[in-house]
């Protein structure tokens, strides 16, 4: 059996789905449907089971035997950037995550988890070391936190591998709301009022020009996916296309799949001034070190592929 935590989510989802197309279904979905409208990300996936979180965490507290467990991919976690409740956070990123990871270690099995490109904030070198690591919000303190608690334990026998997410769009993420990808609120607001809004100047970058590392979500799956197939690959690696673009990228490919809107640029909001980052790029040398050849899209093509899914 093959465990997603947060598997109704956004990455969750598609990682369910990618192993349902490489022919895996015995799979246990882990998640919290408080917001019922995640079901729709599962409800087409072939898996063997489902089970509340608070039910799953007591179980692992527990010690439960849960049957011979292939990997745990942990993706479970609050991700909204904008939340400040730190306790909810901490609780909800930090202590799930050393959980799972005492049971996966004690019991060798492959615990695969999610950490964030939030941890590095400020920083304008993305390099898995702490020299570069300053997260701007609580969230990205919380995920920094976890991949240091791996860091100072003693390396295990089994896989132990750290994901940091950059800007990840794609199918599946509509139910984060405010939180989706810009590329998922553009296409509304291209079929809603044909005008796309972009965040205006900031931060010493012109309109539209604040640049991110954005990796399309399929890309991301292949990658973890490969680690899957490869149980000596431990440590903790960045996941992303390694090259930065601008939201203008984002906002022109989908102006051009639909054929038609405009730009339009409003002021920054004072509530995202000193926690925003405005530049992020991977850097993938540890990635590329221990062999992992997965290739990321570019914005032109990851944003047409995902439209086109988003759109039909």
């Amino acid at each position: 059996m093959i465990i997603v935590t947060g598997g109704a989510g956004f990455i969750g989802s598609n990682i369910v789905h990618r192993l349902n197309e490489l022919g895996h279904t015995d799979i246990l979905v882990v998640d919290n449907l408080t917001n019922g409208k995640k079901f729709l990300n599962i409800a087409d996936a072939k898996i063997a089971d489902y089970q509340d979180r608070d039910r799953f965490i007591e179980a692992i507290r527990n010690g439960q035997d849960l049957g011979r467990i292939e990997a745990i991919f942990h993706m479970g976690a609050c991700s909204a950037t904008t939340q400040w409740n730190g306790r909810y956070m901490m609780e909800n990123n930090y202590e799930y995550s050393k959980t799972l990871y005492h049971y996966c270690v004690k019991r060798q099995i492959p615990y695969l988890y999610a950490s964030s490109a939030a941890v590095y904030g400020g920083s304008n070198t993305f390099k898995e070391e702490s020299a570069y690591e300053n997260p701007l919000n609580i969230y990205g303190y919380s995920k920094l936190q976890f991949d240091n608690y791996v860091r100072r334990k003693p390396k295990a026998e089994s896989q132990v591998a750290g994901f940091r997410f950059f800007n990840v769009y794609g199918p599946r993420e509509q139910h984060k709301g405010s939180m989706a990808s810009v590329a998922f609120h553009h296409n509304n607001q291209i079929r809603d009022t044909g005008i796309v809004k972009l965040f205006g100047s900031y931060g010493g970058y012109d309109a539209g020009e604040q640049t991110r590392d954005f990796v399309y979500v399929k890309d991301i799956v292949n990658a973890m996916l490969w680690f899957l197939d490869h149980p000596e690959a431990s440590g903790i690696f960045n996941l992303g296309t390694g090259k930065a673009e601008p939201f203008n990228n984002i906002a022109n490919a989908v102006i051009k799949h639909h054929g038609k809107g405009k730009l339009e640029y409003i002021d920054f909001p004072d509530h995202l001034k000193g926690s925003y980052q405005c530049f992020t790029q991977a850097d993938l040398t540890s990635l590329r070190s221990i062999g992992c050849n997965v290739e990321f899209s570019d914005v032109a093509t990851g944003v047409s592929d995902y439209l086109q899914w988003l759109n039909t």
